[in-house]
């Protein structure tokens, strides 16, 4: 992915997003331009125009931390936004400089052991890793039969991102799909932003642009987040809508790689169906596993 290319539609779709009146500035008669202006940017930041200019063309590199907080201020990133604009300046220099730290890259390989008996450790509620690119790579019980539709019969790596926008049964599995779609793609983003050299991520993203066309729109956006925490609907196929909260905890000794945490709230309608498709995974892995003896 170009950089340059990069940081020059970031800030040009967050610039076009604040208005005058959120920045507090006197919006006046004959304005031409959605959101402000590059010098009302420049002024908001406390740098020239003709420097902001030059970071708006995608000329990052070299760019103080300091410049790039108050620039965020400006702008009014978001965590996940000026996290991002880090990621993009950090990848513009190639070296870690102004206080900005180079991230370790992700080694792919299979799942340690001891994560495995840690996702099997959790009984009552979805547990699945997944990597930068979206691969679902390891799961439990519960996790396994919460997203059969994904899973599949086996053969190819499920993908998170594949199924949203190239599977039908997607918009089934998901009730609030837009809202998904949404946060799929910044997510991924976001990863780019991280790692734009990763072909893993390179070619999904080619790959679902070439598919998709609410892909393909949303990636324009350049909109990016963390996936964090939240409260998602579910419509699965075995036991119906359910309502879950989120955790999603980074994989420290993995980098790129997430667990994801899903339950449901003690006593309500989703914990009972969860805890149904949790006997019905007892169930059909009785019916799968050889007796012992």
């Amino acid at each position: 992915m170009d950089n340059r290319a990069e940081v020059r539609e970031f800030l040009m779709t967050r610039r076009a997003r604040v208005t005058p009146d959120a920045a507090g500035i006197p919006a006046g008669p004959g304005r031409r331009v959605e959101g402000l202006r590059r010098s009302e940017v420049a002024a908001l930041a406390g740098v020239s125009v003709e420097y902001y200019a030059k970071l708006e063309r995608g000329a990052i590199a070299g760019a103080s931390g300091a410049v790039l907080e108050s620039l965020s201020r400006a702008l009014h990133l978001s965590d996940a936004e000026h996290a991002h604009l880090l990621d993009l300046a950090r990848n513009a220099d190639g070296i870690p400089a102004s206080g900005r730290h180079r991230r370790r890259a992700s080694k792919s390989g299979p799942i340690r052991p001891s994560l495995e008996w840690a996702l099997s450790s959790i009984t009552d509620a979805v547990a699945v890793v997944r990597d930068q690119r979206q691969d679902l790579i390891a799961f439990n019980d519960l996790g396994r039969a919460f997203y059969s539709p994904l899973i599949g019969d086996g053969g190819r790596v499920p993908n998170f991102a594949r199924f949203q926008f190239l599977d039908p049964v997607a918009r089934d599995f998901y009730p609030d799909w837009d809202l998904f779609a949404d946060m799929c793609v910044a997510v991924i983003r976001a990863e780019a932003g991280r790692d734009p050299h990763d072909k893993g991520i390179q070619d999904l993203v080619g790959e679902l642009s070439t598919r998709s066309d609410e892909f393909r729109k949303l990636w324009a956006a350049h909109n990016v987040r963390a996936h964090g925490s939240g409260k998602k609907r579910f419509r699965h196929p075995s036991v119906g809508e359910l309502t879950l909260v989120y955790e999603e905890l980074a994989v420290t000794a993995e980098p790129g790689r997430v667990l994801l945490i899903y339950s449901a709230e003690p006593g309500s309608p989703s914990a009972e169906r969860l805890g149904l498709l949790g006997s019905l995974a007892v169930d059909d892995r009785a019916r799968v596993s050889p007796p012992a003896g």
